[in-house]
């Protein structure tokens, strides 16, 4: 039987990670997508090298550890949020979590490809199963509700950016398991690649949308506090500690957990229209996720499988 000091924080990660997926709506409804990402992370920051002094982890890195730290800090803190910022615009946001929930797909291949890690043939049938599910999902969205509820209407260009958002953070996942980012203290490492992936995005924006705004509204700037504090940082000290807890593969299963949460809140404020195509869909998502989760053995990926639903 779980015991409480599992129970909770399984729990609390995975619907707090489930939850930002929609409340990120609320930071792209007349304000720059790219501003919002950089308030956003230049809130979270500070407070993250906060949590790694709290925690007694080492903060200085060696040089080979900062170049690691802004290659990360860019794929992960730049592109792969402005990506699912952007995406959003087009596609229902519980949607863009299911796709999301696919990034142990990308995780594997490239681990495969740049630190050997072998695939096994459970996880590819897992993988198959998932991807058919979400791809039910995805049609949806074309036919039935082409404007998927949200600003924009161009379902297929926030598909393309959801996938692009998944093979950057799959890319930061992967390079972060390299003997060098072994090496460090995971919470230092993010805390170092979010300063960087920060300035990324405070570049990008002054580039893109001009001068940054300021939204007089409490709505926006209360999401960009939970967004920030609880969603980027108060999980994962969570989400690692349950990792050593119970291990990498079994945290891994909070996944559902996420998606569930994304699902349900795009029923209740983003009108999303069940249909037996859409449970099927889901039905078989969540069902290729289960199999390919326990076939999954590469538990240094599998940690970022679930840190890379955080949203």
């Amino acid at each position: 039987m779980l015991s409480w000091r599992v129970l909770v924080p399984f729990v609390l990660t995975g619907t707090i990670w489930g939850s930002t997926w929609y409340v990120i709506t609320g930071q792209i409804d007349g304000v720059p997508a790219a501003w919002s990402v950089f308030y956003r992370f230049a809130l979270a920051t500070p407070a993250l090298f906060l949590v790694a002094w709290l925690m007694k982890r080492r903060l200085r890195l060696t040089r080979k550890e900062q170049m690691l730290a802004l290659v990360v800090g860019i794929f992960q803190f730049c592109g792969n949020f402005l990506f699912v910022y952007h995406a959003e615009l087009y596609v229902t946001s519980g949607i863009v979590a299911m796709m999301f929930a696919l990034l142990m797909v990308p995780n594997a291949l490239l681990a495969r490809l740049f630190i050997g890690e072998r695939v096994q043939g459970g996880f590819v049938a897992g993988s198959a199963v998932a991807i058919v599910g979400v791809a039910f999902l995805i049609w949806h969205e074309f036919t039935a509700n082409p404007d998927a509820g949200v600003i924009g209407g161009n379902v297929g260009l926030g598909v393309v950016l959801t996938i692009l958002g998944i093979l950057a953070a799959s890319f930061a996942n992967v390079i972060q398991a390299n003997p060098t980012g072994r090496a460090v203290p995971m919470v230092s490492l993010l805390a170092w690649a979010m300063l960087y992936g920060t300035l990324a995005d405070l570049l990008f924006a002054l580039l893109t949308a001009g001068p940054p705004p300021l939204p007089t509204g409490t709505a926006y700037w209360g999401g960009i506090v939970y967004l920030a504090l609880i969603g980027s940082v108060v999980t994962f000290p969570l989400h690692y500690n349950l990792v050593r807890t119970i291990g990498a593969g079994r945290s891994a299963y909070n996944t559902i957990l996420t998606i569930a949460v994304a699902m349900l809140l795009s029923t209740l404020f983003e009108d999303y229209r069940w249909t037996p195509l859409t449970a099927t869909g889901m039905a078989l998502a969540v069902l290729g996720m289960v199999l390919a989760l326990r076939a999954r053995r590469a538990k240094s990926v599998q940690v970022q499988q679930s840190a890379g639903l955080l949203r």
